[in-house]
């Protein structure tokens, strides 16, 4: 008869957490140097970028506002700078009804020219009214209001007091 060997068992190994190799990274180049015409050149470029023409929607909002004798009218261009709208326009009315006169008016005129209706918001109350046009926002306010928000200097727009 054969011996029969024992055989040992081995209990198994735990799984242990490896270090990560390293990744290696190679090293950065030194950027080229740039010759002086290089360098004002993006400058150059920066001078004459022209400001962004006002599109159709925007001439009618400005329009509107106007034909309704809005006051200290405020477009402040926001495109780059918000994924919300490419501007926002700012007005003031007299009153509470002159404001939300304005943004009733503005909202039909909108409808009347295609841009289907458009949702206004604070009409009620009338201290501060938000026609929402789709790529401009209208924000209507009575003047104290206005004062207080501060809009245009949170936009950087006009100076802040």
């Amino acid at each position: 008869m054969k011996a029969v060997k024992a055989v040992k068992k081995v209990p198994a190994k735990k799984a242990t957490k490896r270090p990560a190799k390293a990744i290696l990274k190679k090293p950065a180049k030194k950027p080229a140097r740039k010759t002086p015409a290089a360098a004002a050149a993006p400058q150059a470029r920066k001078q004459t970028r022209k400001p962004a023409a006002q599109s159709d929607l925007l001439k009618r909002i400005l329009t509107s506002l106007d034909d309704d004798k809005a006051e200290n009218i405020v477009t402040i261009d926001l495109e780059g700078r918000s994924a919300l709208c490419d501007a926002a326009v700012v007005a003031s009315g007299r009153s509470s009804r002159h404001v939300s006169a304005m943004a009733d008016h503005l909202a039909r005129k909108l409808k009347e020219a295609g841009y289907g209706t458009r949702p206004i918001n604070g009409q009620g109350q009338g201290d501060w009214v938000l026609v929402d046009a789709g790529d401009v926002i209208v924000h209507l306010f009575r003047p104290e209001v206005r004062e207080y928000y501060d809009l245009e200097g949170m936009w950087s727009v006009g100076g802040r007091k």
